[in-house]
């Protein structure tokens, strides 16, 4: 690992820590512990883990069995493609526990004169926040079952994965997870209507839970192009999935 701020021992087996500029929550690469950099501060919550299931060939099949299901993908897409890098990483994510409710007012207007709306918006959520800062990680199409976590275990990981740091401590996280609510509650009020008028979220945070989740991050090349697979290796579903276009949907 590069970029190493200044030497630093685990707080737990003296282990010496590794980790970058910028990273806050650092697990210990020896004995498997959180330690918390900079601010001083004890970690308290407890660190939780999904589990990888899948080594590298298995996700190679399933890789295979997405390009040959749904009818969008090209019908040669498997027989042309060529998989060039498969990558496994343990991300940091934090599950923040909130319920939210929002009281909106709004113009419905596509059907003839304005008709005024009032409603209520009011969820319960397990929210999920990337650990990471400037990432493209499709977090929203992430769902993490907390059903399948175990208390973290760095025996559990293999050596060909990397685990990263977070980025976020407990309180940003919260504050983003908090943001990220309320523009989901503005965007389901602009379900039910055209204009909103006034809208108020109110937001109650309960509990945050810290874990690292497996990723297969793969890239695979097709006719040229190089396209990219995010899978979740806990259960082995696509996250994410860049899908060629078919030719007669080109646009010349």
């Amino acid at each position: 690992m590069t970029g190493i701020v200044e030497r630093l021992s685990c707080s737990h087996c003296d282990a010496p820590l590794e980790y970058n500029p910028g990273e806050i929550i650092v697990t210990c690469r020896y004995c498997g512990s959180s330690n918390v950099i900079e601010t001083g501060v004890a970690f308290t919550l407890k660190h939780s883990m999904l589990v990888n299931n899948y080594d590298s060939e298995t996700v190679g099949n399933l890789v295979r069995e997405w390009m040959n299901s749904g009818f969008l993908k090209p019908q040669d897409l498997e027989n042309r493609s060529r998989i060039t890098e498969i990558d496994l990483s343990y991300l940091p994510f934090w599950i923040i526990s909130l319920e939210a409710i929002s009281h909106y007012r709004g113009l419905f207007e596509r059907a003839g004169p304005s008709i005024e709306k009032k409603a209520d918006i009011q969820k319960s959520y397990n929210w999920v926040v990337l650990g990471r800062k400037a990432s493209e990680f499709p977090t929203r199409e992430f769902d993490v079952s907390l059903k399948g976590t175990i208390p973290f275990n760095i025996s559990k990981i293999g050596s060909e994965a990397r685990v990263l740091n977070s980025e976020l401590d407990e309180s940003e996280a919260k504050e983003i997870a908090k943001q990220e609510v309320e523009a989901h509650h503005e965007f389901l009020a602009k379900q039910e209507v055209d204009r909103i008028v006034e809208i108020e979220t109110i937001v109650q945070i309960g509990d945050a839970v810290y874990l690292h989740a497996p990723i297969w991050f793969i890239t695979y090349e097709y006719k040229g192009d190089s396209y990219r697979l995010v899978i979740d290796a806990s259960n082995g579903e696509v996250i994410k999935g860049d899908i060629p276009l078919v030719e007669e949907f080109k646009l010349f």
